[in-house]
């Protein structure tokens, strides 16, 4: 059968890739995580809330650039401006490893946030060229499996040069971490530019009946969910749906960055609220441990999803699982009861975004397709900001992490009931009559 054939040999030859580069571009994005309690905050003499404040920034610089960016993409394609992208971000992420200040490391990591802005909106555009709907939530899953598999991979591989390389080039262990890590993304930027493919048209790699099967099937889809809710540029930027989809996504993306900056930092407080004592290692395998399972789970969720052809309640449930678990999990008798309610949370936070991130294909093509999921991402992603600098903010005022994993709880719960309300597409009656304006 053509179908399937033409998707495994893009399947093939697209996602691989595609997960690899996500999976360098998340270990650089929350390094910072263990390079903090490892030797950075105390050579840099930061608190607990200057520390969130360098994490999140890089959110800021987001904000500031992701639509534009992915327009960008859009008009030079995806194999120049994910090159582009992935070669300037290896540059700073290697820079960072010589700040001398708490400054200086604030501004590089605004300015990596700019520099990166619209690679994760662009792949999941890029996607919407390549898999009918049918297989996007599948797709986007194996996508994002890059987070929780580049969590474990991440975790141990910066513990280990953290412990294992420190002083190597006269460096400390956090800084040769930074600086070893930054170099894969150069290394695939040159591999992107050569073998990524654009468009379906463009794909030397299948027949030329399977490049028109493919081209024929993805523009009659296209033009149907054009026709059903015909979204322009100008809707997509300024619609109360698509704000109402970031908040959405800033409840789950809360959850994701709270954890991500500072579960190296809890599981380091094992030690004094548990009396335990973990190496660096150890702290890296136990902090990977709640990805593991996440990694497991949300392809065949989102797998799920596709078949049944559900999408509201397939983000709804693990969301609501997960903000319940996670405000619970540091009032518990023991490192291991502790650790199982994270587990629940990350579960949650896998098993729901790439289902959430079929949604807006649901009524978004073309412009203004690149313009929406840049906005839902731009503005989900002051989440990345929000959650570790509140969270650091709160444990400076507290003395304990418990009231950060609250809000942590409470706006993982507000993105899940949002979704439920909004439901899976904007009925086509809401649109036509104005269809032909904004």
């Amino acid at each position: 059968m053509v179908q399937r054939a033409v998707m495994r040999k893009v399947v093939r030859r697209i996602v691989p890739l595609l997960c690899l580069l996500y999976l360098v571009n998340y270990v650089d994005r929350v390094n910072i995580g263990f390079a903090g309690p490892n030797g950075m905050t105390d050579e840099l003499g930061m608190s607990a809330t200057v520390f969130g404040l360098a994490s999140g920034i890089f959110f800021l610089g987001y904000l500031v650039l992701e639509v534009p960016s992915n327009l960008l993409l859009q008009r030079f394609g995806a194999r120049r401006w994910l090159a582009r992208i992935m070669a300037s971000w290896g540059v700073l992420v290697c820079v960072i490893a010589f700040v001398p200040n708490q400054t200086t490391l604030v501004i590089l990591r605004f300015l990596l946030g700019i520099a990166e802005a619209g690679f994760f909106p662009g792949v999941i555009l890029y996607l919407t060229y390549w898999f009918p709907a049918a297989y996007r939530a599948r797709m986007v899953a194996l996508f994002m499996a890059a987070v929780p598999i580049s969590t474990v991979l991440g975790s141990t591989l910066s513990s280990l040069i953290i412990q294992g390389l420190d002083g190597w080039l006269g460096l400390t262990g956090w800084r040769v971490m930074f600086l070893v890590e930054g170099v894969p993304a150069l290394l695939l930027a040159v591999v992107t530019w050569f073998c990524l493919t654009d468009r379906p048209e463009q794909a030397r790699w299948l027949s030329a009946q399977e490049r028109e099967w493919l081209s024929g099937t993805l523009l009659t889809e296209q033009n149907s969910v054009h026709n059903r809710h015909q979204w322009s540029l100008r809707r997509a930027l300024t619609h109360p749906r698509i704000i109402a989809l970031a908040f959405v996504y800033f409840g789950i993306a809360y959850g994701l960055y709270a954890l991500g900056f500072f579960l190296p930092t809890i599981v380091k407080g094992f030690a004094e609220q548990y009396a335990t004592s973990y190496s660096t290692i150890q702290t890296g395998l136990i902090t990977a441990v709640p990805y593991v399972f996440g990694a497991l789970l949300m392809v065949p969720w989102a797998r799920h999803g596709d078949r049944s052809g559900e999408r509201v309640w397939h983000v709804a449930i693990p969301v609501v699982l997960g903000g319940l678990a996670i405000p619970v999990a540091l009032y518990l008798g023991s490192p291991l009861a502790t650790m199982i309610a994270v587990t629940v949370c990350a579960v949650g936070v896998c098993a729901a975004l790439p289902t959430f991130w079929a949604l807006p294909s649901e009524f978004l093509t073309g412009t203004a397709a690149a313009a929406g999921l840049a906005l839902i991402n731009s503005l989900g992603n002051i989440s990345g900001f929000a959650a570790p600098y509140i969270t650091g903010w709160l444990r400076d005022l507290t003395g304990t992490q418990n009231a950060g994993m609250w809000v942590v709880g409470a706006c993982m719960l507000a993105g899940a009931v949002t979704v439920v309300l909004l439901g899976a597409a904007p009925k086509k009656t809401a649109l036509t009559s104005t269809s032909t304006g904004s």
